[in-house]
């Protein structure tokens, strides 16, 4: 379904810089670029299909350091950088030996993007979005969320001079709520799960009342989506342009692992980086797992599941990319797997204390993942590793709730002494 913005009328193509069109995933159909999700013939979903210029390494380097280095790559102005945006990227890959060494790996990084504006990868998608709301005209940015999401729809709409209103589960941790709010924007919770909110926010976009209203999730999808690829490019540029032996990648929507698979063979295509194998793994939390099942069953259809994790930024019972997902892990040797909500707090703590990253639940996942992988032995322990972790611990902090002052003493030398502190 279509929504029609009501100003202006067709933006030109040089305001989507290299895009070219929307293409159907299942069934190839194009479309002209516009604010659309799923294909009229066979209600496949859409993405972005591109005519590249010339991209060089060097080209690339001479970028700002945010992920408008890859304007070429994606789907905005060639002017993008000088538009008020929240500018995110470039995040630390982080070299972890402690951790490393701690679950048997010769090689390992952590792709931490806590560290972009509101602290997590959804500025990446969002950045996407907010070009695509301003050439369809929209005024309003909106979405449905875990959390993360609407905190980095506040802050865009609110640095772009947009109108936001974002919706979430009730219940949603009072960290990623705040976040949302403080921005000025509308943050309305509906009671049920995100996949409850996510059926709300379809029939209010089919609505008149939401014709100037950008989703930034549902009719600016295809474009949206394109902010994961960012990931791709700046890991294997930090890794001096070669593409990582294997990847692990949290699962919610599944739609950051499919275009980080994207990513990479566009950097092959473009001849960026050699042409060699890699393998990409999905993480999920046990209590939100559809994906991860359907791996172990050997299914390749996703059976919606009731969400009930701490993970909950993972928490969508109903991943639009789940199948996708499938594909890419079974095409490059990966896998799917699970953990659960202790294992997930325990890795939270094993991450920070070896490498001083503090992660959100999300990160706790992916890095369970990796260890329960390299202990089943589906993770080479010989090859180079990437793990991602997409938030900042901040803002579920009621996941480590039991971490805390280690004593109280007065204030004496002896009793420091006596509590065996010294």
């Amino acid at each position: 379904m279509a929504v029609t913005a009501t100003e202006p009328s067709t933006p030109t193509s040089a305001a989507f810089g290299p895009a070219v069109a929307l293409s159907c995933r299942e069934c190839g159909e194009r479309y002209d670029l516009g604010p659309r999700f799923a294909c009229e013939f066979c209600f496949g979903p859409l993405e972005v299909a591109y005519e590249f210029g010339d991209i060089t390494r060097e080209s690339i380097e001479r970028g700002p350091n945010n992920i408008w280095r890859y304007a070429g790559l994606l789907p905005v102005p060639a002017n993008v950088r000088e538009l008020p945006n929240m500018n995110p990227g470039l995040t630390p890959l982080v070299r972890a030996d402690r951790l490393a060494a701690e679950l048997g790996l010769r090689s390992l990084h952590v792709k931490d993007d806590s560290a972009n504006p509101t602290h997590s990868f959804k500025d990446r998608v969002v950045a996407m979005a907010v070009e695509a709301a301003r050439n369809f005209g929209f005024t309003t940015l909106s979405c449905s969320s875990t959390g993360n999401l609407a905190g980095a729809v506040g802050a865009a709409a609110a640095r772009a001079g947009f109108r936001s209103c974002v919706f979430i589960p009730a219940g949603l941790e009072e960290a990623k709520v705040v976040m949302a709010a403080v921005y000025g924007g509308r943050v309305v919770a509906i009671d049920g799960n995100y996949d409850d909110v996510n059926r709300f926010c379809s029939e209010l976009i089919g609505d008149p009342a939401g014709e100037d209203w950008g989703f930034v999730n549902v009719n600016l999808r295809p474009y949206y989506g394109e902010g994961s690829k960012t990931l791709a490019y700046e890991i294997a540029e930090q890794l001096g342009w070669r593409l990582p032996d294997q990847i692990v990648v949290p699962i919610a929507s599944g739609s950051q692992l499919t275009k980080i698979d994207k990513g990479f063979r566009e950097l092959i295509a473009l001849g960026l980086v050699e042409d060699r194998p890699y393998k990409v793994f999905g993480a999920q939390a046990t209590g939100c797992s559809p994906v991860a099942r359907a791996w172990e069953d050997g299914h390749d259809v996703i059976q919606p599941v009731k969400p009930d994790t701490i993970a909950k930024s993972l928490a969508i019972g109903n991943p639009a990319d789940g199948p996708y997902v499938l594909d890419i892990c079974r095409r490059t040797g990966g896998a799917v797997a699970h953990v659960d909500d202790d294992e997930i707090v325990d890795s939270i703590r094993l991450l920070a204390r070896t490498e001083g990253v503090f992660a959100e639940t999300a990160g706790g996942v992916t890095t369970g993942v990796l260890r329960k992988l390299v202990a089943q032995g589906d993770i080479d322990p010989d090859a180079e590793t990437v793990v991602l972790n997409t938030g900042d611990g901040l803002k579920t902090l009621n996941a480590v709730s039991g971490t805390g002052v280690t004593a109280t003493i007065p204030p004496s030398l002896r009793a420091f002494k006596e509590a065996g502190l010294l």
